[in-house]
């Protein structure tokens, strides 16, 4: 899988920072805070590209890992299961110990960045490489997502393998949810979830992740 970049670099402080985005950010594409979950709403190449990023904050754990997505519109028809905020994602190891409250001054700090391509391997599920997930439930598994809300974006942080392992969600939206939807133009519903009893959430809620086949066009009503 490779995924096109741009790397931005800035500073607070003493301290300097790593931060990717996508070079072209998906337009059909949502994150809502709906209160008890999150949704993530997206179509094929929005599935795609968050599958990229979650393969990439695996492996870049230096970098925060961001995709702006509360300025996008939401599917055609209505708004998602309801009202709810609408959110920026960052993606990042724990190991770099960020803190959320600095987020808000070092986005402004970034500019236009500089292009690259991350090339990425496929998620375990796909390598044929089962995650281990009676080991998830162990009290010593320190494998988990734990979240934090700050200035309009959810904060994923978590290990390596967790991202690596969990990656797998956002490809089968991606793969399956197109083959899906037109099957069952009645119910063209497809959807996973990060769920409370997988495993994989420590300080955190559960995403439902729902493939969306109809998107209004920018400035449509």
């Amino acid at each position: 899988m490779k995924l096109s970049v741009a790397v931005h670099r800035a500073r607070l402080g003493a301290d300097e920072f790593r931060v990717v985005r996508p070079a072209r950010p998906p337009a059909r594409a949502l994150l809502v805070d709906h209160d008890r979950y999150l949704g993530a709403y997206l179509d094929h190449t929005a599935a795609l590209t968050v599958a990229g990023l979650w393969l990439l904050a695996a492996r870049s754990p230096r970098s925060l890992i961001h995709l702006p997505l509360r300025a996008n519109r939401p599917p055609a028809g209505a708004e998602p299961d309801g009202a709810g905020r609408y959110l920026d994602l960052v993606l990042l190891h724990h190991s770099l110990r960020f803190a959320p409250a600095r987020w808000k001054q070092l986005r402004g700090r970034l500019g236009p960045g500089r292009p690259g391509t991350a090339d990425l391997p496929e998620a375990d599920h796909d390598a044929g490489t089962e995650p281990d997930f009676a080991a998830r439930h162990h009290r010593e598994n320190r494998d988990l997502f734990h979240q934090h809300l700050h200035a309009e974006t959810l904060f994923m942080t978590g290990s390596a393998k967790v991202f690596r392992e969990t990656a797998r969600h956002f490809l089968d939206v991606a793969r399956e949810g197109p083959v899906h939807a037109p099957l069952h133009p009645g119910r063209p519903h497809y959807c996973t979830e990060l769920h409370t009893n997988d495993g994989v959430l420590g300080n955190a809620r559960e995403i439902h992740i729902e493939y969306c086949d109809a998107w209004d066009a920018p400035g449509e009503a």
